[in-house]
């Protein structure tokens, strides 16, 4: 199995940057798309971005397009998510999470991903 675990949450002022990271355990770790996923109190858990295998590919939800940027080190087993110009509404738990079949095209619904981290919070207050 594959253990996911972020980490980097924490509370930060609107306009702050936050980078978040997720290491993973095993071997297979460059066989999976790798996703971030949020969820706010009282709401669902949403897409937030995904990278391909190789790190080449990547897709992004539109309330974040061009203030985060995810990235991805095959090596090391890790997947990092890069926060910038920080909204009150950003304010949720962050997951990361896996997918392990071979699919054309990057998955955006929960439901697809295989593997699951625990998450870690952001919160966004002044």
């Amino acid at each position: 199995q594959v253990l996911l675990v972020e980490s980097g949450g924490g509370l930060v002022q609107p306009g702050d940057s936050l980078r978040l990271s997720c290491v993973a355990s095993g071997r297979t770790f460059s066989s999976f798309v790798m996703g971030w996923f949020r969820q706010a109190p009282g709401k669902e858990r949403e897409f937030v971005a995904a990278v391909s295998r190789s790190g080449i590919t990547t897709s992004y939800a539109r309330s974040v397009k061009g203030r985060f940027t995810i990235s991805r080190d095959n090596a090391n087993n890790t997947v990092d998510l890069q926060i910038t110009s920080l909204k009150p509404e950003d304010t949720a738990i962050y997951y990361c999470a896996g997918d392990r079949m071979n699919r054309l095209y990057i998955q955006t619904t929960p439901a697809e991903y295989d593997y699951w981290g625990q998450g870690t919070q952001v919160t966004v207050s002044s």
